[in-house]
């Protein structure tokens, strides 16, 4: 019997390897203790990265905010950043992908069931990659996401801070279950003030009158990588753009709304509260930055490299 291309996939993404401490190891006996308090206590930092057609975007950036929120939370990444971006690059190679997303965890490291964090004496460090294919472009098709306001606030600055990026997602678990119980794809979540903070995984913008805006670090957000480079975009496109607390009624108002993360990517919010927002498509602003992001995101110049000329090759006279 011929194997369906599902099952093939399903097949590959059994076999592929996962970084561990330094080793590669087959994903089925990838494990960490029980006793490691990244499971115990969500106490470590992660990111979410992706590659596209063999570059790897803004892998730098990702690993700067790695080790930025590790020492937010006084944990001691135990290999430098050059070596954790090879870390990176060694377990997609050995997994031949080309387009992936990845997953690089530091934990706090195996200790006991109390809370001391002194106890753990090593941090366990992994990478999982898993091939991905690009969001659905939603200039070419009627995408948009339908959100809620949700009824949990993000965490204050001056608390578990969500300017690090860590294994500890209750937040925004119990902001997506008020999104899963309304029926709706999405929960945008307020800071403690009522100004929109973010999504549950993803940066907010709105578009007003020409004019973009998208919410201050004083609203409790990630600073996110692609919120970044589409805040460039957006200059380069000639756009006003603003960092500033946006209120709810603003966010209902707006001419436009998308949500921009590794894993989304841009994606266009049609509905808040039940309120169409703009059209109720994608609008024109947004698909303009997102066909300029889809022509950066690839480019050498906004990421790092994963096979060199002579990998690249050997990789195609295997697949031939």
């Amino acid at each position: 019997m011929k194997r369906s291309d599902s099952d093939s996939g399903k097949s590959f993404k059994e076999n592929l390897f996962v970084y561990v401490d330094g080793r590669l190891m087959p994903k089925s006996m990838a494990t960490v203790s029980v006793f490691d308090h990244g499971l115990l206590y969500g106490d470590g930092v992660f990111e979410g990265i992706r590659a596209y057609n063999g570059v790897v975007f803004k892998l730098k950036e990702h690993i700067e905010r790695l080790y930025e929120s590790a020492n937010y939370i006084r944990l001691v990444i135990p290999i430098e950043k050059n070596a954790m971006m090879n870390a990176v690059l060694e377990t997609l190679r050995k997994n031949n992908l080309k387009d992936a997303y990845i997953r690089l965890l530091v934990t706090r490291g195996v200790g006991d069931l109390g809370l001391n964090p002194t106890i753990c004496k090593q941090p366990s460090i992994v990478v999982i990659t898993e091939p991905t294919s690009p969001s659905k472009d939603p200039r070419t098709d009627a995408i948009g996401k339908a959100t809620v306001i949700s009824s949990i606030r993000r965490d204050p600055v001056d608390a578990t801070s969500h300017e690090v990026k860590s294994l500890n997602y209750m937040n925004s678990i119990l902001a997506r279950w008020e999104a899963i119980e309304a029926g709706v794809d999405e929960a945008i979540m307020l800071d403690t003030r009522g100004f929109v903070s973010e999504a549950t995984a993803e940066n907010v913008f709105i578009v007003r009158k020409g004019l973009i805006a998208t919410p201050s670090t004083s609203s409790a957000i990630l600073h996110g990588v692609t919120r970044q480079k589409v805040i460039e975009i957006a200059a380069d496109l000639g756009y006003e753009v603003s960092e500033r607390e946006i209120t709810p009624f603003e966010l209902i108002n707006a001419d436009e709304v998308f949500l921009t993360g590794t894993l989304a990517e841009i994606v266009p919010v049609i509905r808040v509260n039940g309120r169409v927002i703009g059209s109720g498509k994608v609008g024109q602003v947004t698909a303009r930055i997102y066909g300029e992001f889809v022509k950066v995101r690839s480019n050498q110049s906004e990421g790092t490299i994963i096979f060199s000329r002579v990998q690249s090759a050997e990789i195609k006279t295997r697949k031939n």
